[in-house]
C-alpha cells in the first residue's frame, strides 16, 4: 500500500460502499494496511499472500508542502490474474485504477488481461500518477481507450502531450479516449473538465497549505463518489476540488473526509482568486 488508501476512503466516506483489490502481504505493514482499511469500512477482497509484505513509502514534506517519496515495493506488486477472475463489476459501479499498478510487470499483465472484459456500462477511472513517463506506451493506451473519466494534474498531463498549456493539454488528453473524458488538477486554481467538446475551468478554494501530500486522491476519490451519485461532472469536479482543498489544510495523507464536513465547507467557502 503506498501511503493511505485515499481514493477508496474518499469515497467509502461519501457514498454507501467501497472495496480494495490489491495484494496484501503478511507482515507489520500489511496487517496496518488491512487493518486501516477495516477501520474505514473498506472491503478487502483478496487474502494475505504468504510473503512478502506489503512495501511501504517514505514521504518527505518540505516547508511549503511539497512531498519527495522514496518507495520500497512488497506484495503488493504480485497482483495476477488470478486474483482478479471473480472480480465482476456491474452497471452503476465506479472503478478506479492508479499508474502505478502498471509500472510492475505481475499487475500490469493482471490488469490489461482484465480490462477487455469490464462490462461497458461500469464507469473506469484512471489517474497515471506523478510517474506516468514509465508506463510502458502500450499498456498507457489500452488504459486510456477503456476510460470513461482520465484525471491527472497539470505535470502528468504535460508529460502525456507536450504541451505546458494546461487547457491544451486537456483537449489533447480528450482526443486520445475513444469513450471517456478528461478532468486535468490545476492546484490552488482547482481543475480543468473536458466533457461532451466543451472545456470548463472550475475554481478552486482558497486555504492554508499545511501538507499538499493525499491531495490528488482525495480529488479524485470525492469526484468518483459524486459521480457514483450521478451529479453533473462540473458539479462533481467542484466537490473534489473542495474535498482536495480540506484535504491540504491537515498534515498525513490520512485525510479523508466526511459528507458533512465537505458539504459544510461548500456552503460557507468562497472560490480562489484567479
Amino acid at each position: 500500500m503506498k501511503g493511505a488508501p485515499l481514493p477508496e476512503t474518499v469515497q467509502r466516506h461519501l457514498t454507501a460502499a467501497a472495496a480494495k483489490v490489491q495484494a496484501y502481504g503478511t507482515g507489520p505493514f500489511g496487517d496496518r494496511a488491512r487493518a486501516a482499511l477495516r477501520a474505514e469500512g473498506i472491503d478487502v477482497l483478496l487474502p494475505p499472500r504468504p510473503a512478502p509484505d506489503t512495501g511501504f513509502v517514505v514521504c518527505l514534506v518540505d516547508a511549503e508542502g511539497e512531498r519527495t517519496f522514496v518507495t520500497s515495493p512488497g506484495a503488493e506488486a504480485t497482483l495476477t490474474a488470478e486474483d482478479l477472475i471473480r472480480l465482476r463489476p456491474v452497471a452503476d459501479d465506479v472503478v478506479y485504477i492508479s499508474g502505478y499498478s502498471l509500472l510492475h510487470d505481475s499487475n500490469r499483465a493482471a490488469l490489461l488481461a482484465w480490462l477487455p472484459g469490464l462490462d461497458p456500462a461500469v464507469t473506469l477511472v484512471s489517474d497515471p500518477g506523478l510517474l506516468v513517463h514509465e508506463i510502458p506506451a502500450a499498456a498507457l493506451e489500452a488504459l486510456l481507450a477503456r476510460s470513461d473519466w482520465w484525471s491527472c494534474n497539470v505535470r502528468e498531463a504535460a508529460l502525456l502531450t507536450g504541451t505546458d498549456a494546461p487547457s491544451e493539454a486537456a483537449r489533447a488528453l480528450d482526443s486520445r479516449l475513444r469513450r471517456g473524458s478528461v478532468l486535468v488538477r490545476t492546484g490552488p486554481d482547482g481543475c480543468l473538465v473536458h466533457h461532451d467538446g466543451a472545456l470548463t475551468a472550475v475554481p478552486g478554494f482558497a486555504v492554508r497549505a499545511v501538507d499538499l501530500n493525499g491531495a490528488g486522491d482525495a480529488h479524485t476519490g470525492a469526484f468518483m463518489a459524486a459521480l457514483a451519485q450521478r451529479l453533473a461532472p462540473v458539479t462533481a469536479a467542484r466537490r473534489a476540488n473542495a474535498a482536495a482543498a480540506l484535504a491540504v489544510t491537515v498534515a498525513g495523507p490520512a485525510t479523508a473526509l466526511r459528507a458533512a464536513d465537505l458539504d459544510a465547507f461548500l456552503r460557507q467557502a468562497r472560490p480562489a482568486p484567479r
